[in-house]
Formats: structure tokens, sequence, C-alpha cells
């Protein structure tokens, strides 16, 4: 049986050649290179932003440069194809960012949310960024209902903590994700990212930290595990290229 994977990140992709075009970063061609196929058939999932088709086309271009046979999920203004087969069918999945709390509630009126489970849990690759990372947890800090940040707590909770995404960029997430911990809206226990950065999950547990290109382990930009312990929140930084315990 293959373990269930998921790449939670703020990151994904970078520019590439000329304006107006992505490729993608390290940490998505190597996720590629765990499906251990010649060209592995990968899933865009857009529903975060509407469905757009100036994403589509962007990332469409972006792994198909990487080698991949590109697909896509879309749900406006209805489904594009049947979500078990479509994502059951494939090696690789990439969830773009956009509003966490209208992914949700679509894709549990289509159903996604359970073919999403049957894909993990078959060992297709389950990767995202932003709510593409949220999504996968039981809720963190977004800017879905508004500039002010508030908590969404409906996840699909596949990993049993909250999470953090944009932590060094966007200047609230960081003191709400503590305050959530702290007033017992969120689980105790959180993964957060950097920009750029993203975390391995094999089965529920988190596993190493990577990043889009290389940064110094030391004072790049990180991973870390937020914590409520005695009443206070602790952070622990975990560098790209490092484990956790």
């Amino acid at each position: 049986m293959k373990t269930p994977r998921i790449l939670a990140t703020s990151g994904g992709m970078v520019a590439g050649p000329v304006q107006m075009s992505w490729r993608l970063g390290q940490m998505v061609l190597d996720g590629l290179a765990l499906t251990k196929k010649d060209r592995p058939r990968v899933c865009l999932v857009e529903t975060a932003s509407g469905d757009p088709s100036l994403y589509y086309a962007l990332l469409y271009e972006a792994f198909n440069a990487a080698g991949c046979d590109v697909t896509e999920l879309k749900l406006f203004p209805q489904p594009s194809a049947n979500p078990i087969e479509r994502l059951g069918g494939s090696d690789f999945v990439w969830v773009g960012g956009g509003s966490v709390a209208n992914l949700l509630a679509l894709w549990r009126l289509h159903r996604v949310d359970e073919a999403m489970r049957e894909a993990w849990q078959s060992g297709v690759i389950l990767g995202g960024v932003s709510a593409g990372s949220l999504c996968w947890h039981e809720g963190g800090p977004t800017d879905s209902f508004g500039p002010t940040l508030q908590p969404v707590t409906n996840g699909l909770g596949f990993l049993p903590f909250a999470n953090g995404v944009h932590y060094d960029s966007e200047a609230q997430r960081r003191p709400l994700l503590h305050q959530l911990l702290r007033d017992g809206t969120l689980s105790p226990l959180a993964y957060a990212t950097d920009d750029h950065v993203g975390l391995w999950y094999e089965g529920t547990e988190p596993t190493s930290v990577v990043a889009d290109t290389v940064v110094d382990e030391h004072s790049g930009p990180a991973a870390y595990r937020v914590e409520l312990l005695g009443g206070d929140v602790v952070e622990t930084r975990v560098g790209v290229g490092q484990r956790f315990n």
C-alpha cells in the first residue's frame, strides 16, 4: 500500500522565463519525482480562486514544461469531470490559493472532499498553496472573509492540526494563529510555513521542510511547530532541509 502524502505549502511556483509565466519550484518537482512516473498525471484544482482561465493556463504551461500530463477539476459553472474518477486517476493533485472558505463549501457540495480523501488514502499525492494548504488541516487564519483575518475551523481534517500560511509576509497571520490556539478555537498544535516553503506529511506525521529554491537552513524562510504548552504558545523553527522529530 502506498504511503498517503500531502505537500502543504506557502509557495510552489517560481517566475518563468518570460513575463506572465510560471515554472515549478523545486519542492513540487521533488513531489512529482515521488510518483515514480515518467510522465506524472497531474490534476489542477483552482476552486479557491473561482476557476480562473488565466491561472489554469499558467499552471498547464508550468506542469507541461516539467513533463507532466495535465488535466483539471473545475466546479464552475458545473463539475468538469467525476471527482472520484478524475482525482483517483491522477498521480499528483495541485490545489491553488484563494478563499479556503469557498473551497470547502463547494467541495462538500459536490463531494470533492470525499473524492480527495479516497485519492489520498490510495496514494495520490495531494499538494497545494495557501488555501490549498489550509484545506487539508482542521483550520487556521484566513482572509476568506475580508482584509481582517478570521479563523476557518471546518477544514477537511485529513491532518489533525491547525495550519498557518504566509507566516513571514502577512502581519496578521502569526498573532492570530497564536490567539486561536490560546483561546481553544483551534487545535493546540499547529504547523506553519513561510512564503516559498512547504511541509511534507506522510500519513498524518510532519516529516521534512522543503522550499522552492535553495535557502539557508538557519537564516532563511522556514516551517514552524506551534503549540500550546502550559497556557503559553511555543514556536519551534525547523529550517529547510531539516526534519521534524
